[in-house]
């Protein structure tokens, strides 16, 4: 998996500021909350063929990333 940051991006005006799938309107969010509900890579693809499987990859890294940062910044 090559740096999230080339698939995850962060746009004032679109989807209120959340972090997006290169500049789309799928948020992080979305892509996470599949996964949560079961969804495979394979099946969210079908779902949004726009996606590929280093745009999930990328959410999950940017989750990683993220908690990672709520923990130091906690402790």
């Amino acid at each position: 998996m090559t740096d999230y940051r080339a698939y995850i991006t962060i746009e004032s005006g679109k989807r209120s500021g959340k972090a997006c799938v290169r500049g789309m309107r799928i948020t992080v969010l979305d892509v996470l909350g599949y996964l949560a509900a079961g969804m495979s890579h394979d099946d969210i693809i079908e779902d949004f063929p726009e996606l590929t499987k280093n745009d999930i990859l990328a959410c999950l890294a940017y989750a990683a990333d993220a908690e990672k940062k709520y923990i130091i910044a906690a402790a």
